[in-house]
């Protein structure tokens, strides 16, 4: 009865002690002593440097004891206290269960210890009682895991934790774990490991509190909390984190779960963001074809976001790069499309570069949310591009264009767990992008047949992309910005508009917007934000890039750089944003000559 009592103390009180060393037979203490732990109990503590004396109670404890390293000077006596305490919790957590302090005295400079260390337990055999296969998959107990090995009551917590995570993940959150038939033969333990699933539990319904327009119905979907689907800890947890990817609602407080009989009732504590924005930036660079003049660029958007509460956004964007080159893109999102948890949406991208040529490029996609931040999409797209008639055929032959159709098959992947949408402190984000497809040429008839001869007219394609970007916070009011982000297309035919586009404000600051062709580029940036607000801050910067544009003609490659400045700041109109960049590349040298200024103002309704 003693060594099961001493058993079962070890496993739920490890760290009340002395008290239970005096009670486990410790000899009086003399009067030397008692004088000597007297001032302890009552004194502060002491501003002198103690020293830690402690030694086992016999030689076999002794041997033990030199294998665990522990601080022998202190500052005071209540931190001396403490390193003992550690030290025989140390002890029974390596299966020395009746590991106590038997005697404690203070000297004029030195705390004395003696401890009892004793034999470590071992664990003879812990048997199945009544777990199934799947749950044992789960927790991923056997029992020959635990014959003949030292029993570590850390060990059997944990194992104890994943049994009732795996029940709370199935339904079962009221689920209890025990042992029992517990014996002790001298050192060995032998006991049968028991669950009590208790009763089944179901979501019920979903509820919103707070001034929130965004539909349940919607949220439930979102969330994959349906009703009748068994209770999960674990999606209740990932719920939380999905709502911070929802630009348009912000959680005041934690969920709660509310039980009734073997139902859970899910609140949510919302307020609506305004996150429908409207905005505009206008850009000042130098004229190419005047000297001394400025072309003025600029940029509109437009963002509708949870439309009648029920998670559409509709998005539209118009940027005019250059004289007569302009930008035009649309995006429709429908989530939980016919009531399943698939979003439906599609995205259109127009860009006609001057006189040159303009493509249409529509995609359409299906994605899915999953519990642990990440969305996944399969996406098709339809690229068209298509040379516009002021060029001529020999212009044609010397910048290396085609008229061209593309059609591709891709997987896209996002996660993301940055801490807000708009303004991040802290987090990453990580997207990947795979594209497959091929790619038609189409004849022209104002080029000659013989500009074909030596042209593949149909061929495979390959399209791969990287978005990586982590926020670290450095103190209370900044945070540290590195993103690299790389695209590659892998063709053996590639034409001058096929490539991506680099330079200005979204890639490479310091240039004029789509100012380089690419095949394949990457493009790191490490950006210093000092927060003078939630949705203010100044900025410093550093963009790196490099590309290569691999063409039938010519190929080369570069690395281009940007730096500047700016500030963003909140305003009653809106958020008002101010950058100033310098750019140096073998086609630009670094001189305020070249430098750009953006500014801008964002209105959210």
């Amino acid at each position: 009865m003693y060594k099961i009592a001493a058993f079962l103390l070890c496993l739920l009180l490890p760290l009340l002690w002395p008290e239970q060393a005096r009670a486990q037979g410790a000899q009086p203490d003399t009067a030397a002593q008692k004088q000597a732990r007297k001032p302890e109990e009552k004194q502060p503590e002491r501003a002198a440097r103690v020293q830690l004396s402690v030694k086992a109670s016999d030689k076999e404890g002794a041997q033990v004891l030199r294998q665990y390293n522990f601080r022998q000077a202190l500052p005071d006596s209540a931190e001396a206290v403490k390193e003992v305490r550690a030290l025989v919790y140390r002890l029974q957590q390596d299966a020395y269960l009746l590991a106590s302090a038997d005697s404690l005295y203070f000297g004029p400079d030195t705390l004395h210890v003696k401890l009892h260390i004793g034999q470590p337990f071992a664990w003879a055999q812990l048997r199945n009682g009544n777990l199934g296969e799947g749950i044992l998959m789960e927790a991923g107990f056997r029992e020959k895991f635990y014959h003949n090995v030292p029993f570590r009551p850390a060990e059997f917590v944990k194992l104890q934790q994943r049994l009732l995570n795996y029940a709370e993940r199935n339904g079962y959150p009221f689920a209890q774990v025990w042992l029992d038939s517990v014996s002790i033969e001298g050192n060995k333990v032998s006991a049968t490991l028991m669950v009590e699933k208790a009763f089944a539990v179901t979501y019920d319904t979903l509820e919103i509190v707070g001034k929130s327009r965004t539909q349940p119905k919607f949220l439930m979907r979102y969330l994959q909390l349906l009703p009748g689907q068994l209770y999960n800890q674990d999606q209740i947890n990932a719920s939380e984190r999905m709502l911070t990817q929802l630009p348009y609602i912000k959680s005041t407080q934690p969920a709660q779960v509310r039980f009734t009989s073997d139902k859970a009732k899910v609140y949510y504590f919302l307020e609506d963001r305004q996150a429908n924005q409207i905005d505009g930036v206008v850009g000042f660079l130098p004229d190419p074809n005047r000297e001394g003049k400025l072309l003025i660029t600029g940029e509109a958007n437009l963002n509708i976001r949870n439309i009648r509460g029920s998670g559409k956004q509709l998005g539209l964007q118009w940027r005019r790069v250059s004289a007569g080159s302009v930008v035009l893109n649309g995006e429709y999102l429908h989530p939980n499309f016919l009531g399943s948890p698939f979003e439906v949406g599609t995205k259109f991208s127009l860009l006609k570069q001057d006189s040159t040529f303009i493509t249409v490029q529509p995609r359409l996609q299906v994605g899915y949310y999953t519990l642990k931040y990440g969305k996944f999409s399969l996406f098709t797209e339809w690229r068209n591009s298509r040379l516009l008639s002021e060029v001529s055929p020999q212009r044609l032959q010397q910048l290396d264009l085609a008229d061209a159709q593309t059609t591709t098959y891709g997987l896209n992947y996002l996660w993301n767990n940055l801490d807000d949408f708009y303004f991040p402190r802290r987090g990453r984000l990580l997207e990947l992008q795979f594209a497959a497809g091929t790619k038609k040429l189409l004849r022209s008839a104002e080029l000659e047949k013989s500009f074909y001869d030596t042209l593949d007219m149909k061929t495979s394609q390959l399209s791969l992309s990287l978005r990586l970007e982590n926020f670290l916070r450095l103190s209370k009011n900044s945070s540290l910005l590195t993103r690299l982000r790389g695209e590659a297309i892998l063709n053996d035919q590639i034409f001058l508009n096929d490539m991506y586009r680099l330079g200005g404000l979204s890639s490479i600051r310091g240039f004029d917007d789509y100012f380089f062709y690419a095949s394949s580029y990457a493009v790191g940036t490490l950006e210093y934000r000092l927060f003078t607000d939630s949705d203010s801050y100044a900025l410093l910067f550093y963009d790196q890039g490099y590309y290569r544009r691999d063409l039938e003609q010519s190929s080369n490659e570069d690395y281009p750089f940007g730096v500047g400045a700016g500030i963003s700041f909140s305003t009653g109109a809106g958020i008002f944003q101010l950058v100033y960049s310098l750019g140096q590349s073998t086609q630009q040298p670094l001189s305020f000559k070249y430098s750009k200024i953006h500014f801008g103002i964002t209105s959210k309704f």
